[in-house]
């Protein structure tokens, strides 16, 4: 069964950066397409990006278009995450879901059946 594991969370002063990382294990790395989600108190997990199987496709959340860059390599996803600001505070959540289509990517919470714990992230203004 596939287990996610994210790190790289923590506290940055707005315009700053991190990096979040996703490790895939117990399962086949290339069947997965992956997602990055986030979700603050009182609200609903919502989409961040997504990348297909081969890495090939990626998409985004319009909020975040042009800021963040999702991308994966030996079983490993990758949200790197440029100008931060203090409405990116959240929780952010990796999922993944098996894909028989190596191009596609999915947006919608219920299109993924595995979950990482989450890793906070805090922007200070």
């Amino acid at each position: 069964q596939v287990q996610l594991v994210e790190s790289g969370g923590g506290l940055v002063q707005a315009g700053g950066s991190l990096s979040l990382s996703c490790v895939v294990s117990g399962s086949t790395f290339s069947i997965y397409a992956m997602g990055w989600f986030r979700r603050t108190p009182g609200k609903e997990r919502e989409f961040v990006a997504a990348i297909s199987r081969r890495g090939a496709t990626t998409y985004y959340a319009d909020s975040v278009l042009g800021r963040f860059t999702i991308s994966r390599d030996n079983a490993k996803v990758i949200l790197k995450m440029n100008n931060l600001k203090v409405e990116d505070t959240a929780v952010y959540y990796c999922g993944a879901t098996r894909s028989s289509n190596p191009s596609y990517y999915y947006t919608r919470i219920s299109d993924y059946n595995t979950w990482g714990q989450g890793t906070q992230v805090t922007v200070s203004s």
